[in-house]
C-alpha cells in the first residue's frame, strides 16, 4: 500500500510488507553474482542473475550500441519476474546482481552515450541499498569479460562510486576476501532492514 507505515511502494509488495531490493554492482570480475548467490542462500531468499551473461553467450560479445538496450531491457524483465512471483514464506528481500547503473557505465563507457530509456528508469526504479565491490579480488578469466587490465576496472569502479555518493539510497562498498565481503553485506542489509 503506497505510503502507508514505514514501507516504501515497489510495486511488488507481500501483503503490507514490501519486498526490500538490494542490488550488487561494481566492475567485471569482482565477484557480484557470487556475493548475490551467497546472500540469497544466507537469507533464504531469491536473486536476479545479470541478464547481459545470459544474453552474450548466445548473442556473442560483438555487442552494439542498441542490443545494450535490448541488455537493459532483459535485466528489467528478469528483475520484475523474480519480484512478481516472490515465494510464499521467503523474507522480503531480493538481491539484484548489476541494475541500470551498469548499463548506464557500459553504455558511456564503450559508446559515449546513453539510451534516454536507461536514463529514465534509473529515476524510476526503487532500491532500498547498493553493495559497490572493489577490485581488490584476483581477475578471473572469462569469455565474456572485457577488461582484465586493474587500471580499467578501477576507472570503472570509480565511475560506480560516483553515481553512488551523488544518489540518496544506502550504500556499501564492499572488499576483501569472500567471506569478509559476505559478512560486510549480510551487516549492511541488516542495518537497512533496521532503518525502515
Amino acid at each position: 500500500m503506497a505510503g502507508a507505515g514505514p514501507y516504501r511502494d515497489h510495486g511488488n509488495q507481500r501483503g503490507m510488507e514490501a519486498i526490500k531490493k538490494f542490488v550488487v554492482i561494481g566492475p567485471e570480475s569482482t565477484g557480484k553474482s557470487t556475493l548475490c548467490q551467497q546472500l540469497a542462500t544466507h537469507f533464504g531468499t531469491p536473486w536476479v542473475p545479470e541478464y547481459a551473461r545470459e544474453y552474450l553467450e548466445v548473442h556473442g560479445t560483438a555487442y552494439t550500441y542498441d542490443e545494450l538496450l535490448d541488455i537493459a531491457l532483459g535485466q528489467v524483465s528478469s528483475e520484475d519476474a523474480v519480484a512478481g512471483n516472490f515465494p510464499a514464506g521467503a523474507p522480503p528481500l531480493l538481491f539484484v546482481d548489476t541494475d541500470l547503473y551498469v548499463m548506464k557505465v557500459w553504455c558511456e563507457y564503450v559508446f559515449n552515450e546513453c539510451h534516454n530509456w536507461i536514463l529514465n528508469q534509473i529515476a524510476l526504479r526503487k532500491y532500498d541499498g547498493y553493495l559497490l565491490c572493489n577490485t581488490d579480488l584476483p581477475w578471473v578469466k572469462d569469455a565474456l569479460r572485457e577488461y582484465p587490465d586493474l587500471e580499467t576496472r578501477q576507472a570503472l569502479f570509480h565511475f560506480y562510486r560516483d553515481l553512488l555518493v551523488n544518489q540518496a539510497v544506502p550504500w556499501v562498498e564492499i572488499r576483501g576476501g569472500y567471506d569478509e565481503r559476505l559478512w560486510q553485506a549480510i551487516d549492511f542489509v541488516g542495518a537497512v532492514r533496521k532503518t525502515g
